[in-house]
């Protein structure tokens, strides 16, 4: 092979890896937010479709026309360690009432190209009134007006919403602002990472008793939209994006009173009541590669027995040696367990250690502490949080009040658990393993 030859097949490689990383961090990607992102992906498409089916069994939809890429992205696991987050300036996470507004939103926004602020929360109010168990929208109240904005902020930031005269924020102070959009329905359906449609699940639940189906949800009627979510209230917490703004939706999401049901997350692919020996192997290859592909670090004690034999086998090992190869990763494999290290970022939503916040200077602090002491109590860590605020009196000033101590500590040990390095059994706080690479090492010193 010549060396042009080389070179291009090397600039292919490399391509495909950071278009994959790319995606993982962004499992949205827009031709008008980053055009040189949207050109990786579009020209790779071919190999990254096949990429994720094979490693992960997760869709890539590339929609070059309409300018944006796709990763449908489902866990197998639940978890809610990447919520939805309000585009204002607080950034704080989506509550319940907020991502019931979102799915109302994203429901009645199937029905027009084009709409107002206005108009859209009226119908918002008519869906919330005849919904069972989803409480009335009052848009005169201001808190309403404000749960409304983020939820609409949120879309706006996907893509499915776009304003053409006006501004989202103005509906905060004047319920009659006028603000015209643009609507992007199939990016509205788009946005919805889950195996089975939930406008479908509606079927299966006619046939059971009121105590048997899911909690009533936010949504129209399921046989009118995609986004009729009966049962799938819960849908958004967890999610993930770009920046730690994190929006998997499907099997990933938990929300606060529990998770979508098991239809919603049955994929049938690794068939239903007895799967065969191929669709066993199937699950395990790709139930360990989301997790892999999606946590910061994934322990031995932590899988499945079939994902554990899978990671013990010779064709385990050289499949996650292949799939962290190709996509740029380098895969550190220990005793405890596997961790991919992205050398350069792409992939990584948040990062530890940074300055990024208070909370996480806090929990590298609080590391040392859980490393080099071993279990502590969650009193210790409030003990030593709050010593923490006495000593730097200037530091952290939201924290700098009564109570601030244990709210610090609260908040280092989220951060903590979030990246795998702590873990809380009652009252009791343990670093992991992977906490020792973070450990401080003392230089001693020797008198002459």
């Amino acid at each position: 092979m010549s060396t042009l030859a080389n070179q291009l097949v090397r600039a292919e490689k490399e391509e495909l890896a950071r278009a994959i990383r790319t995606l993982l961090g962004r499992p949205l990607v827009s031709a008008h937010d980053d055009p040189a992102a949207f050109d990786l992906v579009r020209k790779r498409r071919g190999p990254l479709i096949q990429w994720f089916d094979y490693f992960c069994g997760w869709r890539l939809v590339v929609e070059p026309r309409q300018g944006y890429a796709r990763l449908v992205k489902v866990r197998s696991e639940p978890g809610a360690t990447r919520p939805a987050r309000r585009r204002r300036t607080t950034r704080a996470p989506f509550d319940r009432r907020r991502y019931t507004l979102l799915c109302l939103c994203a429901a009645e926004l199937l029905t027009s190209p084009v709409t107002t602020i206005g108009m859209l929360a009226g119908r918002v109010a008519q869906a919330a009134a005849v919904e069972p168990g989803v409480p009335a929208f009052e848009p005169v109240r201001g808190e309403e007006r404000a749960a409304f904005v983020d939820a609409v902020k949120l879309l706006e930031h996907y893509g499915a919403l776009t304003a053409m005269d006006g501004a989202t924020d103005a509906y905060l102070d004047d319920e009659d602002a006028k603000v015209l959009y643009r609507v992007d329905t199939t990016r509205v359906i788009r946005l919805l990472a889950a195996p089975v449609a939930p406008s479908r699940l509606a079927d299966t639940w006619r046939g059971g008793t009121e105590e048997e189906a899911p909690e009533a949800s936010p949504g129209r009627d399921p046989e009118k939209a995609p986004w009729g979510l009966r049962g799938a209230a819960e849908v958004g917490s967890g999610l993930r994006g770009a920046a730690g703004d994190g929006w998997e939706w499907g099997g990933a999401v938990v929300g606060e009173r529990g998770g979508p049901p098991d239809a919603l997350v049955a994929e049938a692919r690794y068939g239903a009541g007895e799967p065969s020996e191929t669709q066993r192997a199937l699950h395990a290859r790709h139930t360990l590669i989301r997790r892999l592909l999606d946590d910061p670090v994934v322990y031995r004690d932590e899988l499945t027995p079939a994902q554990a034999a899978y990671a013990a086998s010779l064709t385990g090992r050289r499949l996650l040696r292949r799939a962290a190869e190709e996509a740029g990763f380098v895969l550190e494999e220990r005793a405890e367990g596997f961790l991919l290290v992205d050398p350069d970022g792409i992939a990584t939503d948040s990062r530890f250690p940074d300055d990024g916040g208070h909370a996480k200077v806090a929990a590298l602090l609080m590391l040392d502490l859980l490393v080099t002491s071993g279990p502590v109590s969650a009193a210790r860590l409030d003990e030593e949080a709050a010593e923490l605020l006495r000593r730097f009196p200037q530091w952290a000033k939201a924290y700098q009040s009564d109570g601030g101590g244990p709210r610090l500590a609260a908040d280092a040990l989220e951060v903590l658990v979030r990246f795998g390095l702590a873990r809380r059994t009652g009252d009791r706080v343990a670093a992991l393993p992977a906490a020792a690479r973070y450990r401080v090492d003392r230089a001693a010193v020797q008198e002459d």
